[in-house]
């Protein structure tokens, strides 16, 4: 059944249980934010249109969630959301706010007629582990993050650590099977696990001795 849901048109792609770091400056949005977060802490984020407003209808978006924030003394926040479910945008709704609403269906994956196996989630679960320790130790970061053994969340885990273009991401979240993002992700990030693992010993012994090359 169709539901009613502030949006923001965003570049940038969010995925279910993943956590999106956002600091939110334009006054249409500190409004969408002072209204959501008195009321339902929920905003739906989603490709924006070619004049970086609300796209055309069918577009698939993904309902965020306020986990944190901190406001700034002119005004502006920055504030973490956590991804949920998909949505598909029908249209906007009517409304005297200046951010946009629109009317919205959840959408969940299609059941497939091929399960992903345990071995392939078993080893997209291991370079998951290594591609987040790779690019947190690159970014000189520790964030203890754990992931699931079920193979549909684990693909939108994974994908969320993808460093592609908005498009290829986009195209990652419209999937509706779990068996194809998994099959994506295997065929990836091998590649990507190895590369980030190269530039992290690089960039580790940089802080050692001030620089680093590749072998």
């Amino acid at each position: 059944m169709p539901q009613r849901l502030p949006l923001f048109p965003l570049h940038t792609v969010l995925f279910p249980g993943a956590l999106l770091p956002l600091h939110i400056f334009e006054p249409r949005y500190r409004s969408l934010l002072a209204d959501v977060a008195v009321n339902d802490p929920r905003f739906g984020i989603l490709p924006p249109g070619e004049d970086g407003g609300l796209p055309a209808p069918g577009a698939i978006g993904c309902v965020a969630r306020i986990r944190g924030m901190q406001p700034l003394p002119d005004g502006r926040s920055n504030i973490v959301v956590s991804g949920e479910r998909r949505f598909r945008y029908l249209g906007p709704a009517a409304t005297d706010s200046p951010y946009g609403q629109g009317l919205v269906e959840l959408v969940d994956d299609i059941p497939d007629i091929q399960i992903p196996n345990h071995a392939d989630t078993a080893r997209l679960h291991a370079l998951a582990i290594r591609y987040a320790a790779a690019l947190e130790s690159r970014n000189d970061q520790s964030l203890e993050r754990t992931f699931s053994t079920d193979p549909a969340v684990l693909s939108f885990e994974a994908a969320a650590l993808l460093e592609w273009d908005f498009d290829d991401l986009q195209r990652m979240l419209e999937c509706r099977s779990a068996s194809e993002r998994v099959a994506r992700l295997l065929h990836a990030l091998p590649a990507l696990v190895q590369a980030a693992e190269q530039h992290a010993l690089i960039h580790g012994r940089a802080k050692q001795n001030g620089h680093g090359a590749l072998r």
